[in-house]
């Protein structure tokens, strides 16, 4: 039998271990007979592939500054951890996933004491929004980013980066869950009783800032047009706090759980209320034209006005190069402002057809891939294995 392709994984949520799966099933039917080891660090589903894990996935799953600063001692060890554990399995390549404070730092240490393996980092981090020096930074000890982005190769190209290869969104291997069958495409064309998606965020901090102002925004749409109906889709560990929040709203949202649920919605929605973040892409991708928002604490906002320097943080805005989505952030996120906007997009006119036609332009940009993005990623990653040892 011959030797094994020893793959290392690092990746610290539960979202790394879904770009994993597919990834290990794609390079699986690429080695053939040719069989697979597998360690480092993963959730359940990377071990059930078959993982051997070097310590549980939640000592390291940890957001926000105050959790983090509470666990920092404990970090800095599975840092350590992972990458002698690396080191140890001598594997063939290094793929680090996502959660990049951990993640690339453990590259970092593994780079100075094997600097043979390949390293590649999948998900690209947002140095092209803040904090750009971490470009370069990367370039030592990262051989190869692979970017859900397709405006990412060129940023990182002009910010002295490691090499960045475009592999594609996994967004766009579900465009079928995505897009109306019948019955919910007449949903999307009822202008007089239509279904609005509602979505303040998926954390904690973004429903405390915007829910009071979403609650608002929708009462004045549904005075406007009596006759619709809003779909809240809640992420399982915030759904109890958006029912309590908004059972003392005027105009209550039918709030909804679970994958197929939020997909069913997402295919019979005529316009949307969201917080800026992917959710965005994945309206765009869902041809469901948006009026996004973003409120923060006041020191946040400042914090962030000086560090990004965009002239959107909104990602089809960003594909395109222009402003299809209308954004709004802090003070300008009014309910007033958010209503009239969101009433724009409902109607048959210039705004709702603006942004139409943006989003099909940003699927074909985001077509250029081709094939599965995790195939994809297998090409790139074997491609550099191969370069590395000619």
């Amino acid at each position: 039998m011959s030797e094994p392709f020893r793959l290392a994984i690092i990746a610290g949520e539960t979202s790394g271990d879904a770009l994993a799966v597919p990834f290990i099933a794609s390079l699986r039917e690429r080695l053939g007979d040719r069989p697979l080891a597998l360690a480092g660090v993963g959730g359940h589903r990377l071990i059930e592939q078959g993982l051997e894990a070097f310590f549980p996935q939640a000592d390291i799953a940890v957001m926000g500054f105050g959790p983090v600063v509470a666990r920092l001692p404990l970090l800095l060890r599975r840092m350590e951890d992972a990458a002698r554990g690396v080191v140890a399995f001598k594997p063939d390549l290094l793929l680090t996933i996502d959660s990049p404070d951990f993640s690339l730092r453990v590259a970092k240490k593994v780079r100075s004491r094997a600097p043979a393996i390949p390293i590649v980092h999948w998900v690209c981090p947002s140095v092209w929004a803040w904090r750009s020096g971490r470009a370069r930074r990367m370039a030592p000890h990262i051989d190869s980013i692979l970017a859900l982005l397709p405006f990412e190769p060129a940023a990182l190209e002009r910010l002295h980066g490691p090499r960045t290869v475009y592999v594609g969104h996994p967004l766009m291997e579900r465009l079928g869950d995505l897009r109306p069958n019948a019955t919910e495409a007449a949903h999307r064309v009822d202008g007089k009783n239509p279904v609005i998606l509602v979505l303040p965020g998926s954390r904690r901090s973004e429903i405390h800032h915007l829910m009071p102002v979403f609650g608002r925004a929708i009462e004045q749409v549904a005075a406007a047009l009596p006759g619709t109906r809003f779909v809240l889709p809640a992420v399982a560990h915030l759904a109890d706090a958006i029912r309590e929040i908004t059972s003392e709203w005027k105009v209550r949202p039918e709030i909804v759980e679970g994958e197929p649920a939020k997909q069913a919605a997402f295919r019979s929605a005529r316009a949307a209320l969201a917080a800026s973040g992917t959710v965005t892409l994945e309206l765009a991708l869902s041809q469901v034209p948006t009026v996004a928002a973003y409120r923060g604490a006041g020191w946040e906002a400042a914090i962030a006005r000086r560090l990004i320097k965009l002239p959107s943080v909104i990602l089809p805005n960003l594909i395109l190069g222009r402003r299809v989505v209308p954004e709004f952030i802090q003070n300008d996120a009014s309910p007033e402002t958010l209503s009239r906007h969101l009433l724009d997009a409902l109607a048959d006119g210039p705004s709702r057809a603006n942004q139409l036609a943006g989003f099909t332009e940003v699927e074909t940009i985001m077509s250029a891939a081709g094939r599965s993005p995790a195939a994809n990623a297998v090409d790139a990653a074997l491609a550099l294995v191969a370069a590395r040892r000619g």
